[in-house]
Order: C-alpha cells, then sequence, then structure tokens
C-alpha cells in the first residue's frame, strides 16, 4: 500500500466494485468463522447489486479507494428509528492501519445531526469485529441468538452513545 487510502461516499459506479468486494473478501473472512454455506449465504443476500446499487443511492455506503483499488466498504442503515451499520469491511492486507476507524467516521459523519445512538451489529463468532467495536466505544446491548445449531450464528448488538 502506497499512499493513505482515500475514504469517500460511494457512487453509482462503485456498486460492481463494491459486489466483487464482498464476493472476494467476505466469504474468506467468514468461512473460518461461520462454515462456507453460511458465508456464501451472507454474500448472496447482502452482496448484490440490487442491495449494494439501493443502499449507494439512498447515500448509506462509504468506500475507502487506495488507487483504483477498493479497500474497504461501510454500510449504514435504519431498523426502525435506529440508525444501524450493517457492514464494516477493510481489505485483509490493510487491516490494522487504522482505515476501520476511518470508515466508521465517515459513516458517523451522514447521520443526521439529531442522533443520539448508534446500533452495529456482527455475528457472535466474529470476535475480531467484537473487539474493533468496543474499542469504537460501542457496547453490548443484545444478543440474539442463533435459529440454527451454531451458536456463533448469534448476532451481537451494539451500541454507542454520539452525544
Amino acid at each position: 500500500m502506497g499512499t493513505e487510502p482515500a475514504v469517500r461516499n460511494a457512487r453509482r459506479d462503485d456498486v460492481m466494485a463494491i459486489c466483487r468486494f464482498g464476493q472476494e473478501h467476505v466469504r474468506a473472512h467468514y468461512a473460518p468463522l461461520i462454515g462456507a454455506d453460511a458465508a456464501d449465504k451472507q454474500v448472496r443476500m447482502w452482496w448484490h447489486e440490487t442491495n449494494i446499487g439501493g443502499a449507494v443511492a439512498r447515500g448509506a455506503v462509504v468506500v475507502a479507494e487506495d488507487g483504483a483499488r477498493l479497500v474497504g466498504v461501510g454500510q449504514r442503515g435504519r431498523d426502525g428509528d435506529a440508525h444501524v451499520i450493517y457492514k464494516l469491511y477493510v481489505h485483509p492486507d490493510c487491516r490494522g492501519a487504522g482505515l476501520g476507524p476511518r470508515l466508521l467516521d465517515a459513516l458517523i459523519g451522514q447521520l443526521p445531526p439529531d442522533a443520539e445512538r448508534l446500533y452495529i451489529e456482527h455475528f457472535v463468532a466474529n470476535e475480531r469485529a467484537g473487539a474493533f467495536y468496543e474499542r469504537a466505544g460501542f457496547t453490548v446491548e443484545r444478543i440474539e441468538p442463533s435459529s440454527t445449531p451454531d451458536p456463533g450464528l448469534g448476532v451481537v448488538w451494539r451500541a454507542r452513545d454520539l452525544r
């Protein structure tokens, strides 16, 4: 990696690169944690043109690029009235260099000024994400047990006060 990656709001012409990023990196990240089938399901459900294109059109996606290469993606959304981060991924070659906090800050910067709390969710098995979010000030609110026999597929919900 040469210069520091640029973090910016995603544009319509980024959609296919974001989908490819998910297909290339999310499956590889999750397969050892939740199994190949569950990892494939995550990519099929969330990293396709319709889902990503809609989120980009709503202004809810940020990307990090190093030259022409996409090296990070963050996506926020809503769960009722709650603001939620649903995706925050950094290319394996770029982890540990401060890119995750920069993507997180960019997503927070997109929120309305009166947003008081921000939630994130991650699989129980994704301990690395849990540690990152803990360092970023998110505390565990609840854990939704998995509907499968694999407890690692449970979902941890964390929140951070923005006031």
